[in-house]
């Protein structure tokens, strides 16, 4: 498969795709790459987060939501570029070698997975693949250090390929996040980029695909040069035995199974976004992320130094001890690296905590997080997904500038001009977001579902939304039925930082009024008028919410109307405190 022959595309096939990091970073560098299918299977859950997230944004299209195990590789078109994050695991080999030539890993190990898909391809193999993870694989694992990237660096230099990597911590080149991870950019014998590698080390160190997109300075002292012998099994069993250190550099190249690597330094000049910049007004998040003032405490000896004493099974005393961290964590700077524990209100050491202007601490809303992977606005927004679940997919995604930059440059030496965009990842961020309702195009129209008890008791915490009644709307609602339909006006967007699966009662605003019915919202949905009045033109998305009444308060209670809160942060404890 020759790209040099298509113009300019260049046919993508995403693995372990997650959220699809990968896609946005690439469609972000040139409009070039197109994702033509990709894999998404989070092993032992039933809900599969990440795969509904995908095919909401990206559509159901070329996706496949199946174990990569049980993929036969004749279902995977040919493609250019072969992507994926592939989990940091044991590559240790459990077999020897079949007479057919192939590996067989141990069983879940899917690095073996990649090495299957691009060894059954054979001659339609790509001419490119782009891996990403984490910075560990270079020295793993503890007992025979750098093995398993050996085996890997290995397995593609006898499938023919010509691999390049960095480890590269996204803030040390202006990115939000401190996220150190190791990047893998390989070129088949006989493609265009393969063309262009003469000298190795001038490759690494100013002229290859890494250094342009990444540039940086060698540690003087730090270059190792050698190679890998033998076969897969033993490189498995004897690569570096008896070394205490990793001979992989932060950046090196590997050629017919001679290495050279060297460490780094980074060399940016440019702007530097910090976590301050990322962040939402305070106005605009929900109650449930800010700390109660009796758990500040808490969150405090989290973070804090320790020295306590424990006893292990066998009856040993130590001292466990570990150093403090920032508390709250600084504005000014970027962000640490997020995990996949961030979200839920439990305090904890790792997750973060701003300081607000109004001196309350509270975690990161979803969108932030979002912002700290460089992912758009509400990427992760799903009436089937979770606030909790949303962190644990940013704590396990890239950073998208990242993968931008090394497929401009990629591009760059493919094509020899400069790449061009229609999609670029958007670096303005909004203190005020705005959810857009083309979000929910391609996903089930309907939202939120609540299902009412018998006997219910009012939850204060629980989010309200009050929605403007319009003069000759008014009857309607003071006509004593059970259940209402309320359409918001025209819009393609309202102002939220949260999903519409947490809004949860309703009180509609009489006009002279105020407010006093409380209704519970059954279903929220994207739709229009056109739908109730047939003969109408008015087919302009609106929110639509169905509505059961529960109560009416002892009397109208006025209320300021501030669309920008309405969507955001108005509780039901807000309206109730006003009858006291």
């Amino acid at each position: 498969m020759l790209i040099q022959d298509k113009g300019n595309h260049i046919a993508v096939v995403e693995l372990f795709a997650g959220v699809g990091g990968f896609r946005i970073g690439l469609e972000g560098a040139s409009d070039a790459y197109e994702t033509i299918w990709n894999n998404q299977w989070e092993p032992s859950t039933v809900h599969q987060d990440a795969s509904l997230v995908y095919r909401a944004r990206f559509g159901s299209k070329g996706h496949s939501n199946q174990d990569i195990n049980l993929v036969p590789t004749k279902d995977i078109p040919d493609h250019d570029l072969l992507v994926g994050g592939f989990p940091c695991q044991d590559y240790s080999v459990a077999s020897t070698l079949s007479r057919s030539g192939g590996i067989e890993g141990k069983k879940g190990v899917l690095w073996w997975q990649i090495y299957r898909i691009l060894d059954e391809k054979g001659e339609n193999r790509p001419n490119y693949i782009f891996f990403e993870n984490v910075d560990r694989l270079l020295g793993s694992p503890a007992k025979q250090r750098g093995r398993d990237f050996a085996i890997i660096l290995a397995s593609l230099s006898d499938l023919g390929y010509t691999v390049e990597w960095r480890v590269i911590n996204a803030a040390e080149y202006g990115m939000p996040q401190r996220r150190r991870r190791t990047y893998i950019v390989g070129y088949r014998d006989g493609s265009v980029v393969d063309g262009k590698i003469a000298e190795l080390d001038k490759w690494v160190l100013y002229d290859g695909v890494m250094a342009k997109a990444f540039p940086f300075e060698g540690k003087e002292g730090s270059v190792s040069e050698f190679n890998i012998d033998g076969t897969i099994r033993e490189v498995s069993d004897g690569f570096n035995k008896g070394h205490k250190d990793s001979p992989f550099g932060d950046a090196g190249i590997m050629r017919s199974r001679h290495v050279y690597s060297i460490d780094t330094t980074p060399v940016y000049e440019g702007i530097r976004m910090t976590l301050g910049g990322n962040l939402v007004e305070e106005e605009r998040v929900h109650e449930e992320f800010f700390i109660p003032e009796d758990e500040v405490a808490k969150w405090k000896y989290e973070k804090g130094a320790k020295k306590i004493e424990r006893t292990s099974k066998e009856g040993f005393k130590y001292t466990f001890s570990e150093g403090g961290m920032a508390f709250p964590d600084y504005l000014d700077r970027p962000s640490r690296t997020i995990i996949t524990g961030e979200g839920g209100s439990a305090a904890s050491r790792f997750k973060h905590v701003v300081l607000t202007p109004s001196g309350r601490y509270r975690r990161l809303i979803p969108i932030e997080l979002e912002r700290l992977n460089m992912f758009p606005d509400n990427h992760t927004m799903h009436p089937d997904v979770s606030d909790g679940r949303r962190a644990f997919l940013m704590g396990n995604a890239l950073v998208c500038g990242v993968v931008q930059n090394i497929g401009k440059s990629l591009s760059r030496f493919i094509y020899e001009k400069e790449p061009v965009s229609t999609r670029p990842i958007d670096m303005k961020r909004d203190a005020q977001p705005r959810l857009s309702f083309d979000l929910f195009a391609d996903i089930d129209a309907e939202l939120k579902v609540n299902a009412p008890k018998k006997q219910f008791k009012l939850e204060m915490t629980k989010s309200l939304l009050i929605g403007f009644v319009k003069p000759d709307n008014t009857e309607y609602f003071l006509d004593g039925s059970q259940t209402k339909i309320y359409y918001t006006g025209k819009t393609k967007s309202f102002p939220s930082t949260v999903a519409l699966n947490k809004l949860y009662y309703f009180m509609p605003y009489i006009k002279g009024k105020g407010v006093r019915d409380l209704y519970l919202i059954r279903i929220a949905r994207i739709g229009s008028k056109a739908e109730v009045h047939k003969d109408s033109d008015d087919k302009d998305p609106r929110l639509v919410f169905d509505l059961e009444f529960l109560q009416s308060l002892p009397e109208y209670v006025p209320v300021r109307l501030n669309m920008f809160n309405t969507y955001c942060d108005t509780t039901l404890g807000r309206i109730m405190a006003e009858l006291k």
